[in-house]
């Protein structure tokens, strides 16, 4: 019964959302696909509660390289890339700032994340021209399975699968799977494999 219902509320908000990912699909033929769903992204946050992420996931579920129909997005949160994947199982806490990554299944993101596309997104080595106007690179970031990320942290490399990232970490290069994260910059505190040894 509880599945029935799912289904139906998922074909119900979905044909809601349809004229809204129309309208972002024209707004991306005329100006920039980003820029247009970083827009959409920005107004599809402010909706609460459980109706809101029914909302989101369902646009995301259009407009995204990937999205899984049974993934959580919470309140506040921004996309700024649609060339992002979301798998299934994925929690997504409030106030979060998501670039241009893959988040693979069953990961916790926790509130005020942020997962920025990459290292390079802005260059500064020329001293005469503003750093605004001096470009960068967008890189794809994974985040690997069952990976949790507590509150506050900020993610500039991939993450290995089964990692716990300590919040408020500022994580600035890559990182093994089973790490348990933490520190400005991030670090390896311990293996989680050591902990199957105990």
């Amino acid at each position: 019964m509880k599945k029935n219902l799912k289904q139906v509320a998922d074909s119900l908000f979905l044909c809601g959302i349809i004229p809204l990912f129309l309208l972002h699909r024209l707004c991306s033929i005329v100006g920039n696909r980003d820029a247009s769903f970083w827009a959409f992204s920005q107004f599809l946050s402010l909706f609460p509660g459980r109706a809101g992420s029914y909302i989101r996931k369902t646009f995301y579920r259009l407009s995204m390289a990937h999205c899984a129909r049974d993934c959580a997005i919470l309140f506040g949160t921004i996309f700024s890339h649609a060339d992002t994947e979301i798998a299934s199982g994925v929690y997504i806490g409030p106030q979060c700032n998501i670039g241009k990554c893959i988040i693979e299944a069953h990961c916790t993101i926790g509130s005020g994340v942020h997962i920025m596309s990459g290292r390079k997104q802005h260059n500064f080595n020329d001293l005469t021209t503003p750093i605004q106007e001096q470009g960068g690179v967008f890189e794809k970031v994974t985040i690997g399975e069952n990976t949790w990320i507590g509150n506050c942290a900020l993610i500039m490399a991939d993450i290995g699968k089964q990692c716990i990232v300590g919040a408020g970490s500022v994580v600035t290069k890559a990182m093994p799977d089973y790490s348990i994260i933490a520190g400005n910059p991030a670090r390896v505190v311990r293996s989680r494999l050591e902990l199957t040894d105990e």
